[in-house]
């Protein structure tokens, strides 16, 4: 075998050329470096989502070593989500949120994941968001808190503006403790959900991401004291805004309610549940029972608060005569693919009862199905029905446990129009006028 010619041990020592300290230098350096783990390290990450217009909403990512492998914990304040369908192979991660469809998917580079997260909406689009986490970060916006900063805490009247200049009005209700903000803001349609993040001097940012929807808020005290700024989101795209403090903000139910064209007529339906089978408001098993159907979807944050609180009433009053469906509205339009959200959607919640699927979420086809009601305008939209079929109570949107008073309260009226419904004797209640309308066929 040849052997190539290498200079003598002295000369090779003493040798100066600039190509060999080059090289030289150059493997040591490639001697002292170690390749990026590729190995998902347990520890706090500080996690970001980028929204179209290079917009970056951070959330807190926990990865904990438990008995079943690798689990994920999202957290947005006081709200833990625990993630436990989640695949890690050398140098990659694949997790799934409960209850929803969305996904995180990711590269590991030592202490940083790089991918991204796929969310489902209308007719079944994805939305994809550049999502990356750091090892040991555990600042939201800013990376160094200020000593003095503006207070941000208590009720606020808010009033936003999108796009098209259509106005809403909501409530923001925030807690502070030093440069530390959480809170929620309160819609006619529900609320916002934990929204967690900093004061820094006279700016506030808030943000928000829990597999079901992607927040932030940036905004600043103007001069008279009133906050102005600007939110987006993954489904409403921004808005703009301005807040003025009111220890007494609140709002008003009435201002966006579905109605009935006909409260005299009883109200129906008829679609069919996970398994294919038809189930209407006429079968015998929903015959003289007090009835709570809910319009509910399994991509919407709200429904999935409310779900929760369904699944204790129907614990709490089956036995005494209540039923409660719930009418899914979902972002496929193929029943299979439907069913597979609902289903994920069940198991997530804890669901007890009917779950049938109705249409898409599109609120115009919504109530095209629904003929009884003149709209439907927010998801979920919680309706009450007497033994006789009658539609007594229609409560739009929620207040999810983020809202805290505003939660506890709208749950003792959740239980309150339903013991008087199931305290109400049957044979002393009106007579039920026909329909004017048979039963609608999915």
């Amino acid at each position: 075998m040849n052997r190539p010619n290498l200079p003598v041990a002295g000369r090779q020592r003493t040798c100066r050329a600039p190509a060999l300290a080059l090289l030289a230098a150059a493997l040591a350096l490639s001697a002292c470096s170690k390749p990026a783990s590729r190995e998902l390290q347990a520890g706090s990450y500080r996690a970001t989502l980028e929204l179209p217009g290079n917009k970056t909403v951070p959330f807190g990512l926990d990865v904990a070593q438990e008995e079943i492998g690798k689990v994920l914990y999202v957290t947005n304040g006081d709200e833990r989500i625990r993630l436990d369908e989640v695949e890690v192979t050398p140098g990659q991660l694949q997790a799934l949120f409960p209850g929803y469809e969305t996904t995180l998917s990711a590269k590991v580079r030592g202490g940083e994941l790089v991918g991204d997260v796929t969310l489902f909406h209308a007719d079944g689009k994805e939305l994809q968001l550049p999502f990356t986490a750091q090892l040991g970060e555990t600042w939201r916006f800013y990376p160094d808190a200020l000593p003095d900063n503006a207070d941000f805490a208590g009720r606020w009247d808010v009033a936003f503006t999108d796009g098209t200049g259509r106005r809403t009005a909501g409530v923001a209700m925030f807690d502070q403790s030093f440069e530390d903000v959480t809170g929620t803001v309160l819609m006619p349609t529900g609320d916002q959900r934990f929204l967690a993040g900093e004061a820094h001097d006279e700016e506030l940012r808030l943000s928000r991401f829990d597999g079901g929807a992607v927040v932030l808020y940036e905004a600043k005290l103007d001069a008279s004291g009133k906050l102005v700024g600007e939110t987006w989101s993954d489904r409403d795209g921004s808005q703009r805004f301005v807040a003025t403090r009111n220890p007494d903000a609140t709002i008003d139910a009435a201002a966006l309610a579905s109605r009935l064209r006909n409260p005299a007529a009883p109200f129906s339906f008829s679609f069919r549940d996970l398994d294919g089978q038809t189930v209407s408001s006429g079968d015998p098993r929903f015959k003289d029972k007090v009835l709570l159907v809910t319009l509910a979807g399994s991509w919407c944050p709200n429904s999935h608060d409310e779900a929760r609180l369904l699944v204790q009433l129907d614990r709490k009053y089956r036995s005494r005569g209540l039923e409660i469906v719930s009418l899914m509205f979902e972002q496929h339009a193929e029943f299979d693919r439907a069913v597979a959200a609902v289903q994920r959607f069940r198991t997530a919640n804890g669901l007890t009862y009917p779950t049938l699927i109705a249409g898409t979420a599109d609120r115009t086809q919504a109530a095209a199905v629904l003929r009884q009601l003149d709209a439907v305008l927010a998801y979920p939209t919680a309706i009450f029905i007497d033994r006789t079929g009658r539609v007594r109570e229609i409560h739009t949107g929620f207040a999810g446990p983020a809202t805290a008073v505003q939660h506890d309260l709208l749950a003792h009226e959740f239980a309150t129009w339903i013991e008087e419904l199931l305290q109400a004797d049957a044979t002393l209640a009106e007579p039920t006028p026909p329909a004017t309308e048979p039963p609608l066929s999915p």
